[in-house]
C-alpha cells in the first residue's frame, strides 16, 4: 500500500512538472469559407471594390499571445462587386490580366508574419513579407484579435509589385484615367 501511495505520488509530481513545463502553443487554421478579403481601388474619378478569397492561412499563439501567421490568396479570384453585367466582367478581366495582377503566371499572393508586437490586449503590430507577382516587400500594419476572429487594414502600394498600368507615377498625361498607386485591404479572419 506505502509503495502504490509513493508510485501514485511520483506520477502525480511527473504529471505536475511536465504541464508546468510545457507551452501553451496552438496554431489556428484559417476558416476560409468564414473569413472574407475586401479590396478597394482609387482612381481620379471615383472608385472599385469587391473580393478576393484566402486559399489557407493560420494564425499561432503562445499562452493567448499573437506569434506567428502565414496566409497564401487565390489571386483567381478576384471578383468585382460594385459593377455589373458587361462592365463587372470587363474590370474583373483587366485585374485578372498582365496589366494588373496577371494571375495565370502568378495565381497565388502570400503573407507571412516576420515580427510581431503587442499594442494592446486585443491588437498587434505586424511586420510581414507581402508577396504579390513573385516580388516581396515589407509591410506594417494593425492586426486586432478578439476570440476567434481577426481583422486588419492594409494599404498597399501597387506599383512595388509591378502594376504600374494607369498610374500618374509612370505615366504622364492620363489626367481623369489615373489610377492611385495604393489599394486598401480589409480582412476579417476567423479561426
Amino acid at each position: 500500500m506505502k509503495n502504490s501511495i509513493k508510485k501514485l505520488g511520483a506520477i502525480a509530481i511527473v504529471a505536475f512538472v511536465g504541464v508546468s513545463f510545457t507551452t501553451n502553443d496552438s496554431k489556428k487554421e484559417i476558416k476560409v469559407e468564414k473569413s472574407k478579403i475586401v479590396w478597394k481601388g482609387h482612381k481620379v474619378t471615383g472608385s472599385h471594390q469587391g473580393t478576393i478569397d484566402i486559399k489557407s492561412g493560420y494564425l499561432s499563439f503562445n499562452e493567448g499571445k499573437l506569434t506567428d501567421g502565414e496566409f497564401f490568396i487565390d489571386m483567381s479570384t478576384i471578383t468585382n462587386t460594385d459593377l455589373e453585367g458587361e462592365s463587372k466582367g470587363n474590370l474583373e478581366g483587366h485585374l485578372k490580366s498582365d496589366d494588373f495582377f496577371g494571375i495565370e503566371k502568378h495565381p497565388t499572393a502570400s503573407l507571412v508574419f516576420k515580427n510581431i508586437k503587442s499594442i494592446n490586449k486585443n491588437t498587434y503590430k505586424v511586420t510581414g513579407d507581402i508577396t504579390i507577382k513573385e516580388i516581396t516587400e515589407s509591410i506594417t500594419f494593425n492586426l486586432s484579435v478578439h476570440a476567434n476572429k481577426a481583422n486588419a487594414s492594409l494599404k498597399i502600394d501597387r506599383t512595388k509589385f509591378g502594376v504600374r498600368f494607369g498610374s500618374s507615377s509612370f505615366f504622364d498625361g492620363l489626367k481623369d484615367k489615373a489610377i492611385y498607386d495604393e489599394f486598401d485591404l480589409i480582412v476579417d479572419l476567423e479561426f
